[in-house]
């Protein structure tokens, strides 16, 4: 074949375009079993971290595989519910935050009319948790919009359905030293204990710009130069929560709680008392 003719020069560079599209193609299977295992090894150990677990990930010779051990030896159920407290059909772990996240905002700018309509469609995750002394943590999630990027979490929730085991918080892009610190340690650390309703009163937690009230149940310290991010953490929080209210308080009234710290079902058990006296 002469190969300074058009014809050649045509035939090579179609053979070369569809062997590198090939290649290509051929690549991006093989690493998607592995890109999709790594997705689900964030998830996991962000579930994880909100009630101190895995703290060894980072050092493990294989961390998907001691996530994963460490996910299935922990939590033993999850599950989605409605705006009802209702559970629903789906799973817990797949389940997108964002288009919730995106639902909620359709919720909250749509007529009144066409709102019940659209909470019906929302699903909430659930991830339960048993510690090794067998103390059940109820871990929930939450999702919002930061300075620069998505915001999320996830928190865990001992079994009263009311005090705050513990959090974690993520981010994609807020700025390092400021928003970004909503990510870390000492900040996460201040939800622990805090308590989401004032007796029967839901309250959410508040985070407060200029420090939390010495004292205060349901406030923690806002982030030192992250106004903004502190803002939409905190606005994401009480939306997500505001969700899970019903499930919270079905669960609590339902007896999953501990006897000597059930506050929330021991006002729901007065509450139906007082109705039928």
């Amino acid at each position: 074949m002469n190969t300074n003719n058009n014809l050649y020069t045509i035939v090579y560079a179609t053979l070369m375009v569809v062997a590198t599209a090939a290649i290509l193609a051929f690549v991006s299977m093989a690493l998607k079993e592995r890109q999709q295992k790594n997705i689900d090894m964030e998830t996991q150990l962000s579930i994880l971290s909100a009630v101190s677990l895995a703290a060894d990930a980072n050092s493990a010779d294989d961390k998907i595989a001691y996530v994963q051990n460490e996910y299935d030896k922990y939590i033993k159920n999850s599950y989605l519910v409605n705006y009802k407290g209702e559970t629903v059909p789906g799973d817990a772990f797949t389940v997108s935050l964002k288009s919730q996240y995106d639902l909620m905002k359709q919720i909250a700018s749509a007529p009144e009319q066409e709102q019940e309509a659209l909470k019906a469609k929302l699903q909430l995750p659930v991830f339960e948790c048993t510690m090794d002394n067998g103390e059940k943590v109820y871990i929930v999630a939450c999702y919002g919009t930061g300075l620069w990027g998505p915001i999320w979490g996830y928190i865990g929730l001992k079994s009263d359905f009311n005090t705050i085991y513990g959090a974690m918080f993520a981010h994609k892009g807020e700025t390092p030293g400021l928003g970004a610190e909503i990510a870390t340690p000492a900040f996460c650390a201040q939800f622990k204990g805090k308590s989401l309703f004032d007796g029967n009163t839901f309250t959410s937690i508040a985070i407060v710009k200029g420090g939390a009230e010495e004292g205060n149940p349901h406030e923690v310290d806002a982030v030192s130069g992250g106004t903004i991010t502190s803002k939409a953490l905190d606005a994401s929080i009480r939306q997500w929560f505001e969700y899970y209210v019903p499930y919270l308080q079905l669960s609590a009234k339902a007896g999953n709680a501990p006897e000597e710290t059930v506050p929330m079902a021991e006002i729901l058990t007065e509450e139906e008392t007082s109705v039928e006296q």
